[in-house]
């Protein structure tokens, strides 16, 4: 991104403004002395901010033009958190359409805003009619003259250094130089020297400017991290098989896993609910209504006479233990995301304290959850009409306990079942005094509702990955997010949630494991993993679309570290997917992603060039190949577009280029037509993950 100084040059005596206010009287807004429209990109209509965070690259454009002849000209102006600005010179992509852009980032977080200006180019129009009109012999002393002049009003009126003010200057001599031929004359008007300090301090006449729109950026984690969620109660559990009870898991044992889960080089550990879990209506096995003496009940049936939303479950431990936990997993290099899910159970101290918070049914009972044909009779559902200044209060107290216990990061249960509005002025409260906060939407819900939470500050959400299996699906899906969407929603990717274990997982075995956890970590920045993942847990209840003996409503003791015969570990695939997430920055990053076509439709192809923002070094180019059929071996020539993997590579047939498969350690040297064959399982992975250099 290349900055310059610029000013505002208008002419010495500009006739008087029209009066414009007649345009109301028909509900028009007036257009600038040169037009700049339809600028992107911005969030319905510049209501609500775009979004980026620090080092993120992105397209910034807008349609620039004015009438007749003259050069025209465009500007991004970019203004920091202080309120300075820095200038961004636009390129016109297709003058016929006046389409104009640039790549912009900003370099630390905060509330930002953009602009484009639109501008007169005195000296573009100079240059080219001047060029013209010398060499064909016409009013050639007048051009020249004319050319020197735009130079001088450059010299007075804009901020140059003195070398370039000495370059003006000298070419301004020269131009007027009468003993010299007239082609050296103009040729001293556009040497490219004078024309680099006129594009870097641009003369810029009748400057017209767009609405400065809100840009928010934030910090990198917001965009790119590996997650990794674990219930604590079952962290350390243990099963005494002769009575078939369980000792409990606690923030203790709990912590002693995560050096493990920093090992597989995880950024997040996310815990469900550490709340007390009422007793009333409590959930057995699977959901069952039928409860045995030592069932645990769901974490999400929040609340007990121990307390509610800002208390731990004795169980687990205290706040001191709490504490710890979030102190070693910040030693192990891991941020703490917890569970916000906004209901109750018949037990929380809201029931009975605000019975307001929830809505009352005509028989006199508090109604109960439900997403027909699902029931949830452990949990009261908040209604938000009934008292919103109290709930509202309520919830931003109890957010801020986590907070100052270390907590700055919120995965948010079912959000689409609460007010927009809700949302809206919590995230922006809690932003005020704690920017760094981060919020993940669990919203499994229709479009609109996902788009508008990420419009009004959830940072992440969940996606409709887990559903999306062919490569048509998978490239309209992840095309959308990484272009109509990128500006305002970042996506999560997860393979299973302990909420969903689709088809794909149930019957794909450890090929639709390795496979869906491969494309779940490079095709966005951020993916999640669930506990039971690396043993490859795939079983479904019956008649539901999730784990059997499902966490949710029991204990697991997974006997991390230890050999059991005939099952899975896929610990060291985990490992190796966030050791490539890591050392490869064109990974980081949403909107560098291009795919690419196979001859197989079994195939998916895509490509992420990228880096770091300001560091030329750090680019580096990463080609996925995945096999999505679980169960067969597939081959394909693939069909790459060379000019899309930032090697330098043109469209020409024949140039190769170096491919260094991460996955297996295999060299190749590839052209635009390489063939691949991938296969299910270990031993014949079912994908590819090749760095791509110059050969």
């Amino acid at each position: 991104m290349t900055e310059h100084s610029t000013t505002s040059a208008q002419p010495a005596s500009s006739p008087p403004a029209p009066d414009r206010s007649v345009l109301a009287l028909l509900g028009q807004e007036p257009i600038d002395r040169i037009p700049v429209l339809d600028v992107e990109p911005i969030v319905d209509g510049g209501r609500r901010p775009t979004k980026s965070v620090v080092g993120e690259l992105f397209t910034l454009s807008a349609t620039v033009f004015r009438e007749g002849h003259d050069a025209v000209n465009a500007t991004a102006v970019l203004v920091d958190p202080d309120g300075q600005e820095r200038h961004v010179p636009m390129v016109s992509t297709n003058p016929g359409l006046s389409h104009w852009r640039t790549v912009v980032h900003a370099d630390r977080e905060g509330v930002w805003g953009f602009r484009v200006e639109g501008w007169s180019d005195p000296y573009g129009t100079w240059e080219h009619d001047g060029t013209i009109k010398v060499r064909a012999g016409v009013d050639v002393d007048l051009m020249l003259e004319e050319g020197a002049r735009v130079l001088e009003r450059a010299v007075e009126e804009v901020d140059h250094t003195d070398e370039d003010r000495t370059v003006l200057k000298e070419a301004i001599d020269l131009l007027r130089r009468s003993s010299l031929p007239a082609e050296e004359r103009l040729q001293a008007g556009i040497d490219p020297r004078v024309r680099e300090v006129m594009a870097s301090s641009p003369l810029r006449d009748a400057v017209s400017a767009s609405p400065t729109y809100t840009w928010w950026v934030e910090r990198p984690l917001a965009l790119t991290g590996a997650w990794y969620e674990i219930f604590p109660r079952s962290e350390g559990a243990t099963h005494d098989p002769e009575t078939g009870l369980w000792t409990t898991g606690t923030f203790a044992t709990a912590s002693e896993r995560l050096p493990g889960i920093a090992e597989m080089g995880f950024d997040v550990v996310y815990l469900t609910p550490v709340h007390p879990i009422g007793t009333t209506n409590r959930k057995g096995r699977n959901n069952s209504l039928t409860t045995e003496e030592h069932d645990p009940g769901s974490p999400y049936a929040i609340g007990s006479p121990d307390g509610g939303h800002d208390a731990l479950h004795p169980e687990l431990g205290d706040w001191e233990d709490f504490d710890a936990f979030v102190a070693r997993a910040e030693d192990e290099g891991l941020h703490v995301a917890l569970d916000l899910a906004l209901q109750a159970s018949p037990d929380h101290p809201w029931a009975s304290e605000h019975p307001e918070f929830f809505t009352t049914r005509a028989d006199g009972t508090i109604a109960y959850a439900e997403n027909p044909p699902k029931k949830y009779q452990d949990i009261y559902p908040l209604n938000f009409d009934n008292a919103p200044d109290s709930i509202y209060a309520e919830v931003r107290r109890v957010v801020q306990v986590w907070i100052d216990h270390g907590v700055k990061i919120f995965r948010v249960d079912n959000p689409h079942t609460k007010p927009v509005e809700f949302w809206q002025w919590l995230i922006a409260d809690v932003a005020v005094d704690h920017p760094e906060v981060i919020w993940l939407s669990e919203a499994f819900t229709k479009p609109m509702m996902m788009r508008t939470l990420a419009k009004v500050g959830f940072q992440q959400s969940y996606t409709y990955y887990a559903w999306r299996n062919t490569a048509e699906e998978l490239r309209e899906y992840v095309t959308e997010l990484a272009t109509e969407t990128a500006p305002y929603m970042r996506p999560s990717f997860w393979p299973t949630t302990h909420d969903i274990l689709t088809p794909y997982m149930q019957v794909g075995g450890v090929t639709a494991h390795l496979v869906r956890s491969t494309l779940a970590a490079t095709l966005v920045p951020t993916y999640g993993i669930y506990a039971g993942f690396e043993h490859v847990e795939n079983v479904p209840r019956p008649g539901a679309e999730e784990h059997i003996d499902n966490e949710k409503y029991e204990y697991k003791d997974r006997r991390w570290g230890e050999a059991v015969p005939g099952r899975e570990d896929l610990t060291g695939w985990l490992t190796l997917l966030n050791r490539i997430r890591r050392e490869h920055p064109s990974l980081h990053w949403l909107r560098n992603i291009t795919f690419h076509d196979a001859d197989n439709e079994n195939l998916l192809v895509f490509s992420k060039h990228g880096g770091g923002a300001d560091d030329g070094s750090a680019q580096d180019t990463i080609i996925v190949v995945a096999n999505l059929d679980p169960f067969g071996i597939h081959g394909s020539r693939l069909h790459l577009d060379l000019s899309a993997l930032g090697l330098g590579l043109g469209e020409q047939p024949g140039q190769r280029f170096r491919a260094h498969d991460l996955v297996t350690g295999a060299d190749w040297i590839w052209d635009e037509t390489p063939y691949v064959e991938l296969g299910p399982g270990y031993g014949r992975e079912p994908v590819h993950i090749v760095h791509a250099t110059t050969a």
